[in-house]
C-alpha cells in the first residue's frame, strides 16, 4: 500500500482506540452535548494555533482543556443548568473562532476551513501520527484508572459518593480526556463529526455487550471496523474520508439494529 494509506489507517485506528472507551461513558452519562461543545470550541483552538504558527492539535487541546476548566467552575456556582452553560460556551467559542479566522485570513494566512471541519485523513504524516499516538497513550492510561469510578458514577452518583468516589475530580478528569480526544480526531473526521464517532460505535456496542467493560471493548472493535470500511469507501468511490467513516459507523449501527430486531 502507498504510504499515505498506511498513515491514514494508522491514524484512524488511533482515534478508534479512544472514541470507543470514552464514547461508552458519553452514552452512559448522556454527555453528547458536551462533545458538541468541545467540537465547536475546537474551531477557536485551530484559529489560535494557526495564528501562532503551531500545530492545530495543540491549539485544540489547550482550548478544550480550558473549556473543561471553565465549565467545571461554572457548574459549581449552581446558578444555571449544565445544558444552558454548554449552550453559552459552545456558541461563544464558535463565534470567537470564526472571528479569529476572519482576522488571520485578512492578514494573509491561507487557511482551508473544510479540512478542519470535516478532517483530512489522507494528508496525515509521520509527525501527526507521533502526536496522535502520544495523546492516545496518555488518554488510555488515565482512562484505565478512571473506568471503575466512572461506572460507579454512571450507575448511581449519590451511591458513588457514599462509597468514597471523588465524583467531581473524576468528572473533571473525564472532561479533560474528551478535550484531548477532540484534538486527536481533528485530522481524522474533523470538528463537525467527532461527536458522531463518539456516540455511534458505543451505541452499536450496547446491543451486544453484557457488561460495561465488554461494551468498551466492543465499541473499540466497531470503531476500527468503521474506520477501515470508511477508508475503503473513500478510496474506492473518491469520497471525503471523514464523512465516509461516520457513514460507515452509521451503517454498522443500523445493520446491527435490523439484525437485533429480526432476532427478537
Amino acid at each position: 500500500m502507498d504510504d499515505f494509506i498506511v498513515y491514514a489507517l494508522a491514524a484512524g485506528i488511533a482515534l478508534a482506540l479512544v472514541v470507543g472507551p470514552l464514547g461508552s461513558v458519553v452514552v452512559w452519562r448522556r454527555m453528547a452535548y458536551f462533545g458538541d461543545t468541545l467540537a465547536h470550541a475546537a474551531l477557536l483552538g485551530v484559529a489560535l494555533a494557526v495564528a501562532a504558527e503551531q500545530l492545530p492539535m495543540i491549539g485544540v487541546g489547550l482550548v478544550g482543556v480550558s473549556l473543561a476548566v471553565i465549565l467545571f467552575w461554572l457548574e459549581k456556582q449552581r446558578e444555571l443548568s449544565t445544558d444552558t452553560l454548554l449552550g453559552i460556551l459552545s456558541h461563544s467559542a464558535l463565534a470567537l473562532g470564526l472571528i479569529v479566522f476572519s482576522l488571520i485570513q485578512a492578514q494573509g494566512f491561507n487557511v482551508s476551513l473544510m479540512a478542519y471541519l470535516f478532517g483530512d485523513l489522507l494528508a496525515v504524516n509521520a509527525s501527526d501520527l507521533a502526536w496522535m499516538y502520544g495523546c492516545v497513550m496518555i488518554i488510555l492510561l488515565v482512562f484505565s484508572r478512571l473506568l471503575s469510578p466512572l461506572i460507579s458514577i454512571s450507575v448511581n452518583e449519590e451511591l458513588a459518593r457514599v462509597d468514597g468516589v471523588a465524583v467531581e475530580k473524576v468528572r473533571f478528569l473525564f472532561m479533560i480526556l474528551l478535550a484531548l480526544v477532540v484534538a486527536v480526531a481533528l485530522k481524522v473526521v474533523g470538528i463537525l463529526l467527532i461527536t458522531a464517532l463518539l456516540i455511534i460505535p458505543a451505541a452499536t456496542a450496547r446491543l451486544y455487550a453484557k457488561s460495561p467493560r465488554q461494551m468498551v471493548l466492543v465499541s473499540v472493535v466497531v470503531a476500527i471496523l468503521a474506520v477501515v470500511l470508511g477508508l475503503y469507501m473513500s478510496l474506492q468511490w473518491d469520497l471525503p474520508t471523514g464523512p465516509a467513516i461516520v457513514v460507515a459507523a452509521s451503517l454498522l449501527f443500523f445493520s446491527s439494529r435490523i439484525v437485533s430486531y429480526r432476532g427478537r
